[in-house]
C-alpha cells in the first residue's frame, strides 16, 4: 500500500511539473474583444488566464452599473485589488497557529473604486467549443476575503483538469457592501444588499462575455465556501439572479435565513447619526474615509447593535428568506451542499480516553444532556476516536441538513448532501473549515502546508475534484469512483461521507442534530 501511495505521489508530481514546464506567453494570441473593449491576458501552458477584469462600477453605497466601454487595449494579467477590509480580518497576522500556517492567507492591496473585478481561466479562446463555467465566490463571511485570498483559489488547475472555464470574483464587503441605507431615502433608496447586487452584475458579465472565452453562458455553476456559501444561498432567492446560473454548490455556508428589514433599516439610521449625518434624503457619505466608516460601525457594535452587515430580506432585491421555505426562484437549480466534520476546531491533536471525552462533554452540556450527546455520537460514529466527540461540528452540519431538506420539500431539482471527513496526517487541523478547498479546486500543490502534500492527498485530490467536476458538468456528483449517491430527501436522509473511501449514510446523525439544533 505504501508503494502504491508513493507511486501515486510521483505521478502527481510529474504531472504537476509537466503542466508548468510549458512557457508563459502573451500577445495578440491572448487578446479577447469583450463587449466593453479589448483585453489581453497570458497563456500559461494550455490555459489562457485573464485577471483583474472590471465587470462593473459603483459609487459609494450605490448599486453597481455596467463598466465603461473602452477602445484602448487593457492588460489583464494581474490580480485586481480586493474590497476594503480591516487588518483584523487577516487570520494569519500573528502566525501562531497551524490554521494560519496551513491556510497561508494572501495579503493584498485594496481599493474601493476598483475592486469590482473578476478573473477567467480557460482552455481556449479561439475555437467554437462551449465549456461549462464554474464561478467561485470567496469566503470570509460578508466582511473579508477575496478571489485571491488563498493560494488554492487559482483557477488554472481545475480549468485544465476538467476542460471547463473557471471564473472568480471580488465584490464589496462589510460596511460598503452590506449596510442598509434605504430608510434614508433619496439617492440611497436602493442602497441595500450591494455586495449581492455586485455578484449579480458579475453573473451578467459572464452571461454577456463568457462565450468569447470558450464558455457556455447556459451552463454556469455558482459555488462558494463559508461566507461564499451564504452568498450562493442568497443568490438562489434573488429574482435578479434567476436564469444567470444553472447549478449551485454551498460549502460550509448554508444560510436558510438572512437578516430582517426592520433592524437593518434601523441600523442604517443609527449609522448615519453616529457619523453626525442627518438620516434623511439629503444624507451624503462621500466625504468620509473608509476608516471613518468602519470606526462608526465598530462604535455601534460596542453599543450593542450587532449583526446588521449582511444580506437582508428587503422585499425587492431579496424578497424572502432563501430556504424558509426554499425560494421558487431556484426550483430548477440542482444543488451540492455539505460541511466538514470539524469546521471551526483547528487543533484536534489532544488525545482523550472515552472517559475523558465524556467528562468534557458533560462538563460543557450538563450531565443529562451530555450523556444524551455521548450516546447519540456513538450511534452516529461508532468507530470514531473518543476525542472526536469534543471536536465535531453540529452547527454548520445542521444548517446544511435543513437547507437540503427545504430543497427536497420543494419537489424541484435535487440536492446532494455530503460530509467531508478527510484529515491530513501532517498537522492537527483535522477536517476543519476550508479543508476541502485545495482538493475540490485541484490545487493540493498550491496549499501544501494545509494538506501535507502526501501521496494520499494527491490521490484524494483527484477523487474530490472529479466529484465537483461531475456536478459542474451535469448537476449530478456521481462518478465511477464512489458508490451511488442519491439525492437528499427527508425519508432516507442520505449523506455521502467524503474520505479516502466514500460511502453513503442514512440519517446517521439525526439524534445528534436534534439534540443540538443549529443556529444557522
Amino acid at each position: 500500500m505504501k508503494n502504491k501511495f508513493f507511486l501515486l505521489g510521483v505521478l502527481a508530481l510529474l504531472s504537476f511539473t509537466s503542466s508548468f514546464s510549458q512557457p508563459i506567453t502573451a500577445g495578440k494570441h491572448t487578446r479577447v474583444q469583450t463587449i466593453y473593449g479589448p483585453i489581453e491576458g497570458y497563456q500559461d501552458g494550455s490555459i489562457f488566464t485573464f485577471k483583474g477584469i472590471s465587470y462593473a462600477k459603483a459609487e459609494r453605497f450605490m448599486p453597481p452599473t455596467a463598466p465603461d466601454k473602452f477602445t484602448t487595449l487593457r492588460q489583464c494579467k494581474l490580480w485586481g485589488p480586493q474590497a476594503p477590509q480591516g487588518e483584523n480580518l487577516r487570520w494569519n497576522r500573528n502566525n501562531q497557529t497551524d490554521y494560519a500556517f496551513g491556510n497561508q492567507f494572501v495579503i493584498e492591496p485594496w481599493d474601493e473604486q476598483d475592486c469590482l473585478v473578476l478573473n477567467v481561466w480557460t482552455p481556449s479562446i479561439s475555437n467554437n467549443k462551449r465549456r461549462p463555467v464554474f464561478m467561485w465566490i470567496h469566503g470570509g463571511g460578508y466582511s473579508g476575503g477575496s478571489a485571491h485570498d488563498l493560494p488554492c483559489y487559482e483557477g488554472r488547475a481545475l480549468a485544465e483538469a476538467g476542460d471547463i472555464v473557471v471564473v472568480s470574483i471580488n465584490h464589496r464587503l462589510n460596511v460598503l457592501g452590506y449596510l442598509d441605507l434605504t430608510a434614508l431615502g433619496g439617492k440611497y433608496a436602493q442602497s441595500v444588499n450591494l455586495g449581492m447586487q455586485d455578484i449579480v452584475k458579475a453573473l451578467e458579465w459572464v452571461r454577456d462575455n463568457i462565450s468569447l472565452f470558450g464558455g457556455d453562458p447556459q451552463q454556469v455553476t455558482i459555488a462558494g465556501q463559508s461566507g461564499g456559501g451564504g452568498k450562493v444561498s442568497t443568490l438562489l432567492a434573488m429574482p435578479s439572479a434567476k436564469g444567470l446560473f444553472k447549478r449551485a454548490i454551498v460549502q460550509s455556508g448554508s444560510s436558510t435565513r438572512q437578516a430582517e428589514s426592520k433592524p437593518s433599516r434601523e441600523y442604517g439610521i443609527a449609522f448615519a447619526k453616529e457619523l453626525g449625518v442627518e438620516p434623511n434624503a439629503q444624507a451624503d457619505f462621500s466625504k468620509f474615509t473608509y476608516e471613518e466608516l468602519t470606526a462608526a460601525a465598530n462604535r455601534l457594535t460596542k453599543k450593542g447593535m450587532r449583526g446588521r452587515l449582511s444580506p437582508v430580506v428587503d422585499g425587492t432585491i431579496l424578497p424572502q428568506h432563501p430556504f424558509a421555505p426554499a425560494s421558487e426562484e431556484s426550483r430548477d437549480v440542482p444543488m451540492l451542499i455539505g460541511t466538514n466534520f470539524n469546521e471551526f476546531v483547528f487543533d484536534i491533536s489532544h488525545e482523550m480516553s472515552e472517559e475523558e471525552a465524556i467528562a468534557a462533554v458533560t462538563q460543557r452540556l450538563g450531565e443529562e444532556k451530555g450523556q444524551k450527546f455521548y450516546k447519540a455520537f456513538r450511534k452516529a460514529y461508532p468507530k470514531a476516536a473518543a476525542k472526536e466527540m469534543t471536536y465535531i461540528d453540529t452547527n454548520y452540519r445542521g444548517g446544511a441538513v435543513r437547507q437540503a431538506a427545504a430543497k427536497s420539500r420543494q419537489g424541484g431539482a435535487p440536492a446532494y448532501l455530503y460530509l467531508f471527513t478527510w484529515k491530513p496526517e501532517s498537522n492537527a487541523l483535522g477536517a476543519s473549515h476550508g479543508m476541502e478547498l485545495p482538493f475540490m479546486l485541484h490545487n493540493v500543490s498550491l496549499q501544501r502546508e494545509m494538506t501535507g502534500a502526501s501521496p494520499e492527498a494527491y490521490r484524494f485530490e483527484k477523487l474530490i475534484s472529479d466529484i465537483w467536476l461531475a456536478f459542474i458538468k451535469t448537476g449530478n456528483p456521481n462518478t465511477p469512483a464512489i458508490p451511488e449517491w442519491k439525492p437528499y430527501d427527508e425519508q432516507t436522509g442520505i449523506t455521502m461521507i467524503l474520505d479516502n473511501t466514500c460511502y453513503p449514510l442514512s440519517h446517521h446523525d439525526k439524534e445528534l442534530l436534534d439534540l443540538l439544533p443549529s443556529a444557522r
